[in-house]
């Protein structure tokens, strides 16, 4: 056969497979609903029925929930099946993530008490529909810095190959369509002592309103209520979905000088608001932000002791006194169970700037949401140990967090953030427009 010849059928073989494996990708979207739950997760439950098989969630509240008595829990009746320390952590190294063992290691007192697995994540039905109507023509932008061809869904890659796309998967993660939050944070010294700081946080998801201005994920506003030196300062974001096209736009209202101003440094490693230093800007949240700065690993997926259901450390009835203990949280009131969760390592790019030089998350197949993640310095060293108390909100329906923390090994204190038991309730679902998240919006509130 002539070369040419040769050459042709190469390039004819060639488009025959790129037409096949766009075929095979695309038939892979119909098992969302079907083998897979409307957002990309494994239906089925694992080989040992460990993991059971998901059946819906809880997408309504039981009987008698009230928002002001916080939230029933479905599993109250339960008790620990497995408790994991640094005494037998060895037998469950293949579910550990490394901070986990880590913590065990430099605590006696730190354990995880593990319950029974239950698959309650469930989202609004518009979520499940966007999910599936769209993603098939949703694709990255350069560099994954951004997403193309969204309009409406939450969940842009349900069936990922890459790292970045379940990173996205993450950030793009439905909160209820709109959700005002009144939390409370604690920055815990190595003797146990906190100074708490409390903030009232309204997202609302451009997805979820009538005029939202192009290109946009969600605009955000966070007022600090406590400390009284700190009170009266407001936050305002406007969060890109190509951030190629456009960076992070974000503004401050500070109670001294009484005005605004524009705010770049509120994003990547500057420190966070009201942190002590023990968070940086892109950590809120397990993760958030352009993910432009690391070069993002797909692993795989295992199974994991990780927060889940904590229904218990929503409860109205502990004080904030009776969670934050030295050290670390009180483990008596937190919840792990065995569930399957993406891995994924960032690793900062040549050239990059940031504190953490690598960061490796551990994100929930149910619900998009990182519940652990390990973060390294410059040296390669474990610094940062993220946990991530997940809960399934039903009056939303959303799986969103019942408190997160983070550890710092080298400081030897640790970050309490987004408890709510001696706050209002969360508020889901009102409608805002964006003159609710503008600059004049941002002035009043400060006020």
């Amino acid at each position: 056969m002539k070369s040419s010849k040769i050459k042709q059928l190469a390039v004819s073989l060639a488009v025959l497979g790129s037409g096949l494996a766009m075929q095979a990708h695309a038939a892979d979207f119909s098992k969302l609903g079907a083998s897979l739950t409307p957002v990309g997760a494994e239906k089925a439950g694992n080989a040992e029925g460990t993991i059971p098989e998901w059946k819906g969630g809880i997408s309504k509240p039981p009987a008698g929930f009230s928002p002001s008595k916080g939230y029933l829990d479905p599993f109250a009746s339960e008790k620990p099946i497995l408790t994991i320390s640094a005494a037998n952590m060895a037998e469950h190294k293949d579910k550990l993530a490394a901070g986990q063992m880590e913590m065990m290691k430099r605590y006696p007192t730190y354990k995880m008490n593990v319950y029974p697995t239950q698959r309650t994540a469930a989202f609004r039905a518009d979520v499940y529909k966007y999910a599936k109507d769209e993603a098939a023509n949703i694709k990255l932008a350069e560099g994954g810095n951004g997403i193309v061809n969204l309009k409406k869904s939450n969940v842009p890659f349900p069936i990922p190959t890459e790292g970045v796309q379940v990173i996205w998967n993450h950030i793009m993660r439905d909160l209820g369509g709109s959700i005002t939050r009144h939390s409370a944070d604690f920055p815990v010294q190595t003797n146990g002592s906190f100074t708490v700081g409390k903030r009232t946080e309204t997202i609302s998801y451009a997805s979820y309103m009538d005029d939202p201005e192009p290109n946009r994920i969600f605009y955000y506003l966070n007022q600090t209520t406590a400390p009284a030196n700190a009170a009266g300062e407001v936050a305002l974001v406007h969060e890109p979905l190509d951030q190629v096209k456009e960076p992070r736009l974000a503004w401050q209202y500070n109670p001294g000088q009484r005005r605004v101003i524009r705010a770049p440094e509120l994003a990547y490693d500057s420190p966070g608001i009201g942190a002590d230093g023990l968070r940086t800007n892109d950590d809120f949240n397990a993760y958030n932000g352009a993910p432009d700065r690391y070069n993002w690993k797909l692993v795989g997926k295992k199974e994991m002791y990780v927060g889940y259901n904590n229904y218990k450390l929503t409860s109205k009835a502990l004080k904030y006194a009776d969670i934050v203990k030295p050290n670390h949280m009180n483990p008596d009131h937190l919840r792990y169970e065995l569930h399957r969760v993406w891995v994924v390592e960032g690793t900062l790019k040549p050239g990059a700037r940031h504190i953490y030089s690598k960061r490796v998350f551990y994100v929930d197949e149910d619900s998009w949401a990182i519940l652990h993640g390990d973060q390294y310095d410059a040296r390669g060293g474990l610094w940062r140990v993220r946990e991530v108390f997940g809960v399934q909100l039903y009056d939303a329906p959303t799986f969103g967090p019942a408190g997160e923390v983070i550890y710092d090994l080298q400081a030897r204190r640790y970050l309490v953030n987004a408890l709510t038991n001696e706050e209002k309730p969360i508020e889901f679902g009102k409608k805002y427009s964006t003159a609710d998240f503008s600059t004049a919006a941002l002035r009043r509130m400060g006020r």
